[in-house]
């Protein structure tokens, strides 16, 4: 049976004896793989599984980067290999997740790091293949440039061994997914009006044009591109995620709001305003309510849909930290005011807690919410288990029975507690969930904090407990990917934001 998400154009062809070609995308599987990467010294190659929602997504733009790079005679291949059945493959090559994509040079595996769009893809693979800059010798060329690509930077040096070229170059060297152009031409520097040395990043959306200031460097020019190469505000989608998380501005503020609802128009006004102020410092992104997919950010943010359009920030790093304004207002002057405070230092971390349940220590497990954790967790006269874990995941639910059973095991046991808590609804500023479940153990008398890693088996839970928090603290277990698993890794921002 055909995978879901071919098409029904779909084309086989064959390369060399085995190998068949989807709408120009390799097939690879255990017996031909070896044989690819021989005959392609450049070659991309996505680790799959057929039921992946962000796999199906990517499809048509993975189909149109392989045709881009054919058209144009190139030799780098793109290919893919469903892990589900190449199982050996997956292993080998440590695929965790769906969809994994890495790129092979003479044979030897680098992960991707670039976006999921054609021109991401195809603009990744000749960085890492050819010069970092396309020299440019005539404005036919420069133009061509500009219009093939939605973001596109040019450094104007008359001299292009300067020391100012030889920054830029190495700013370019480290930029995966922005084509690069370098010249001397002087029609090139008229048709531009660029009256001596410097660098421009042409975009085709807001003022269409940004001109860098200063001296020449490689950090300035980094700087200058990751301040400009995304719109004032950015949408939130699938297609956008990378570009958004993995950029250099690591404080977003989200607006979550219904796109075509009436209310919305004036609103984004006045966000977009709001925005012109904090450029290169703080991300204005949005998020459709509307849009089924974005029921689980939603849901991290402790939002309900009906409690929108609303604004939430948040910074990215080690640890994550969510802000929340002091009321609904979202005129351009309270978001200016909101995100000023924050860069000022004023802003309190704000933490989800759902209200203390009536029954919450009335069944072997205990349930804990933000406003009960402390109180029990960090109880010295007992020893305290405790599951994170989020309603959707699937590993949680399967779980869940023997967390019941733990529970039973030491409901008479006064100096051990057994408990759980929905981390998508509550928060603790000390203790930090990445993943789910997560276990974390609270040893009676201390306040140390123990990572539980063992066996999720009732007999590995119970000798871990009678040892004092000893056995089962070691390396994580390995996990089977399942759908669950892929979703919320990559539609819930618990890892990426």
């Amino acid at each position: 049976m055909l995978p879901l998400f071919l098409s029904a154009c779909f084309i086989a062809l064959t390369f060399g004896a085995d190998i068949k070609d989807e709408n120009g995308v390799l097939v690879l599987t255990t017996a031909n793989i070896e044989d690819a990467l021989k005959e392609n010294p450049n070659i991309l190659i996505e680790f799959y599984a057929p039921w992946c929602g962000h796999c199906k997504a990517l499809v048509p733009e993975y189909e149109k980067a392989a045709k881009a790079l054919a058209d144009e005679g190139s030799d780098i291949k793109l290919a893919k290999v469903d892990a589900t059945v190449e199982t050996s493959l997956g292993e080998k090559y440590e695929v965790r997740g769906y969809p994994t994509i890495k790129f092979f040079r003479s044979g030897t595996p680098t992960d991707y790091s670039g976006g999921r769009q054609s021109a991401d893809i195809v603009n990744w693979l000749k960085k890492k293949t050819g010069p970092a800059c396309v020299t440019l010798d005539s404005v036919d060329a420069a133009k061509a440039m500009i219009e093939k690509d939605e973001v596109v930077v040019i450094g104007f040096f008359k001299d292009l061994k300067s020391d100012s070229a030889k920054e830029y170059e190495k700013a370019a060297q480290g930029i995966d997914d922005i084509p690069f152009g370098i010249t001397s031409n002087t029609d090139i520097f008229k048709e531009y009006e660029m009256e001596s040395d410097g660098v421009a990043l042409f975009k085709k959306f807001d003022e269409g044009r940004n001109n860098f200031e200063g001296e020449v460097t490689a950090d300035a020019v980094n700087k200058f591109i990751s301040a400009n190469r995304l719109p004032l505000i950015i949408e939130f989608t699938q297609e956008s995620a990378q570009k958004i998380f993995g950029g250099e501005i690591k404080n977003h503020i989200l607006l979550f709001l219904e796109k075509k609802a009436e209310a919305s128009a004036k609103i984004l006004e006045g966000y977009r305003k709001a925005a012109v102020g904090f450029k290169g410092k703080v991300l204005f992104i949005t998020l459709d309510t509307s849009d089924e997919d974005n029921a689980r950010i939603l849901e991290f943010f402790g939002l309900k849909k009906e409690e929108t359009p609303a604004a939430r920030l948040i910074t990215l790093g080690e640890d994550m930290t969510k802000y929340k304004p002091d009321s609904d207002d979202l005129s351009e002057e309270a978001v200016t005011t909101f995100v000023q405070a924050f860069l000022d230092g004023k802003l309190k971390a704000h933490l989800m807690s759902e209200e203390v349940p009536a029954d919450w220590d009335s069944k072997p497990v205990k349930t804990l919410v933000g406003k009960n954790f402390k109180e029990v967790a960090f109880d010295q006269d007992k020893a305290v288990l405790v599951e994170f874990y989020a309603p959707w995941c699937g590993h949680c639910k399967q779980l869940a029975p023997i967390w019941d059973e733990l529970g039973e095991k030491f409901n008479d046991k006064d100096d051990i507690v057994i408990a759980k808590m929905d981390s998508t609804a509550n928060e603790i500023e000390d203790v930090k969930v990445q993943s789910f479940p997560t276990i974390k153990y609270f040893p009676k008398g201390s306040s140390d904090v123990i990572d539980y890693n063992g066996e999720r088996t009732l007999d590995g839970f119970v000798k871990f407990l009678e040892s004092g928090g000893k056995e089962g603290a070691g390396e994580p277990e390995e996990e089977d990917e399942d759908e669950d698993e892929e979703e919320g890794d990559d539609a819930v921002p618990k890892d990426e934001l």
